[in-house]
C-alpha cells in the first residue's frame, strides 16, 4: 500500500494546478521529539502542490508509529538500516517522483510561505539546480545559523563557510544578505534540488554518510553546468546538531575526512596535488593545538580522518562522473584563505572578508 502511494502520478499533478510537484522529505532516525515540535508547520506549508514524507533511517524509538497515529497524512518511507544522511536520501528518493525534492533536516521549523519564492526563482531559470532558504536559529531567530546561513562558500584551501557565518562566528541576520545570489553550496538542512539533475548526478556520495555531502554535491552540480542559489525571502528555523552535536569527534572525523575526500573528487589534479598535502598539515595542527588544550579525543578523530581518508583513495575512490573536471567560473568561491583571514586578522564577518556580493 505504501509503494502504491509513493509511486501515485496523479498525487504529483494535483488537479487544477500548475505548480511544479514538490516532495519534503525529512530523513528521520530516533527524532520523533522533533518530529512531534516540527511537523506541525511543514503540514501548515502553503504551497498546494506538495508531499510530506518522512523516510525512516531504521529508528528504533517509536517514531513510525507515532507517525501512523498521529501524522496520518505523512507518508512514511522505512530504511531497512541506518544508513546516514547521504544513503539513507538515495534510497528514499529512488522511491519518490516529483519535479522538485526539498531535503529537509527533521529539526526545522519552516514558515508558511517557505517555498514559493524559491520553487518560483527555479523554474524561471532552468540552470538553477539548487537553492536553499536564509536559514536562521531556531533558539536566536534574529541570528543566522551555523548550517547553510544565508548560503555556502569555500575558499581556495576547501574551508567551507557561510554568509553569515565564519567557522564558529555567526552574526545577526539585519537584512545586510536579503538580496537572491548564487553561492557554491546549500545546506543540507532545507536542500531543494530540482529531481532530474539529483538523479543525473547520481545523487549524494553513499560514502560520505553525513557531513559535507552536499558540498560535495553542489560542486558537481557546477561543474555539470549547473548554478546554486539562495533565496533569502524564504526563511526557515534550525536547531542545529541534532544527531551529532558540536563538539562530537565523530563528527569532528566526518566533517575531516569528508572535506578531504570532496577535494580529491573535485578538485583538477594539478591543485589536489598541492592543496591535499598542505591541508594534511593544516590539519595535523589543529589537531596538535587541540591536544595541548587537553581535548586527545579530538587529536584522534583528525588522525583516524587521515587514515580513512588514504584508505579510500586506495580501495575506494571511484571515478567521476564527468570525463573532464572543470572548476572555471565557479560561484561562491573565495580566492583567499578563510583561516588567515580569521584566525590571523581576526576578521569574522562575511562582508568584512569578501564583500557584500
Amino acid at each position: 500500500m505504501n509503494e502504491m502511494r509513493l509511486n501515485d502520478v496523479e498525487a504529483l499533478t494535483a488537479a487544477g494546478t500548475k505548480d511544479p510537484a514538490v516532495a519534503i522529505v525529512i530523513l528521520n532516525w530516533n527524532g520523533k521529539h522533533f518530529l512531534q515540535q516540527f511537523l506541525p508547520s511543514v503540514l501548515a506549508t502553503t504551497y498546494n502542490n506538495k508531499r510530506i514524507i518522512v523516510a525512516d533511517n531504521a529508528s528504533t524509538d517509536d517514531s513510525v508509529s507515532f507517525l501512523q497515529q498521529n501524522f496520518p497524512s505523512v507518508e512514511i518511507i522505512q530504511n531497512s538500516s541506518n544508513e546516514g544522511f547521504a544513503k539513507g536520501y538515495n534510497t528514499a528518493l529512488k522511491q519518490v517522483q516529483s519535479d522538485y525534492y526539498v531535503l529537509l533536516n527533521s529539526d526545522v521549523e519552516v514558515t508558511p510561505d517557505w517555498i514559493e519564492p524559491i520553487i518560483e526563482l527555479m523554474k524561471n531559470d532552468a540552470t538553477i539546480a539548487v537553492c536553499q532558504p536564509k536559514i536562521l536559529s531556531f533558539a536566536n531567530k534574529n541570528e543566522f545559523e551555523y548550517a547553510g546561513a544565508c548560503g555556502g562558500w569555500i575558499d581556495n584551501l576547501g574551508y567551507p563557510f557561510a554568509v553569515g557565518r565564519i567557522f564558529d562566528a555567526v552574526e545577526k541576520d539585519n537584512g545586510q544578505y536579503n538580496a537572491v545570489r548564487p553561492c557554491f553550496w546549500a545546506s543540507g538542512a532545507a536542500f531543494f534540488v530540482k529531481a532530474n539533475v539529483y538523479h543525473e548526478l547520481n545523487g549524494l556520495d553513499d560514502f560520505l554518510f553525513a557531513h559535507q555531502e552536499e558540498i560535495d554535491f553542489c560542486w558537481r552540480a557546477q561543474s555539470a553546468g549547473y548554478k546554486i542559489y539562495v533565496q533569502p525571502n524564504s526563511i526557515v528555523y534550525h536547531v542545529g546538531g541534532g544527531t551529532l552535536p558540536t563538539g562530537n569527534n565523530r563528527k569532528v572525523f566526518l566533517n575531516f575526512r569528508n572535506n578531504l575526500i570532496l577535494l580529491a573528487k573535485n578538485l583538477s589534479f594539478g591543485n589536489a596535488v598541492w592543496k591535499i598535502p598542505f591541508r594534511f598539515l593544516l590539519d595535523w595542527l589543529a589537531a596538535v593545538m587541540e591536544l595541548l588544550k587537553g581535548n586527545g579525543g579530538y587529536f584522534i578523530a583528525v588522525i583516524k580522518a587521515h587514515f580513512h581518508f588514504i584508505s579510500w583513495r586506495l580501495f575506494h575512490k571511484k571515478r567521476s562522473v564527468f570525463t573532464k573536471i572543470n572548476n572555471r567560473n565557479l560561484e561562491g568561491v573565495y580566492k583567499g584563505s578563510i583561516v588567515w583571514q580569521y584566525f590571523i586578522k581576526k576578521k569574522s564577518t562575511f562582508s568584512e572578508i569578501v564583500g557584500n556580493k
